[in-house]
């Protein structure tokens, strides 16, 4: 009877052991483009959508950013097979280019160690605002 009950444990956990989760991101190549953005109208804010394509659960471990300026959130369950989550990250919109990093770790098969870079991209810019004497003096100037 021990055997028997040692046996099954065996080929369950054997069989547990063949599943693979395997995460997918829609953005190409991992990145999202934000593009030149003015800093007062544009909250900051993206989603890395995913897909879990293996056939275990997808457990998102950590993800961290590579500076404090972005802020980076994880799903806090597991992703089933075959259902899709998302990975916010919200930029503090600092006027300048962006270019920055978020690494994802997971125990998704299909990336090294199951870590993933994730990247935003763009330009922050500040929206010029004409001094109203300025303008005032501009107007009289045309006349």
């Amino acid at each position: 009877m021990k055997k028997l009950f040692l046996l099954i444990a065996f080929t369950g956990f054997s069989a547990l052991s063949f599943g693979q989760a395997k995460i997918e991101f829609t953005a190409k190549d991992n990145t999202i483009d934000y593009g030149k953005v003015y800093k007062d109208s544009d909250n900051g804010i993206r989603s890395f959508e995913f897909k879990n394509t293996g056939n275990q659960p997808l457990i998102i471990t950590n993800v961290q950013s590579t500076c404090g300026c972005t802020v980076p959130s994880k799903p806090t369950e597991p992703i089933m097979p075959g259902k899709t989550g998302k990975i916010d990250v919200k930029y503090n919109m600092s006027p300048g280019p962006i270019r920055k990093t978020i690494t994802v770790e997971s125990n998704a098969v299909n990336y090294e160690g199951g870590k993933i870079p994730l990247k935003i991209k763009g330009e922050v810019l500040v929206k010029q605002e004409v001094n109203p004497l300025e303008k005032k003096k501009a107007i009289m100037e045309k006349r």
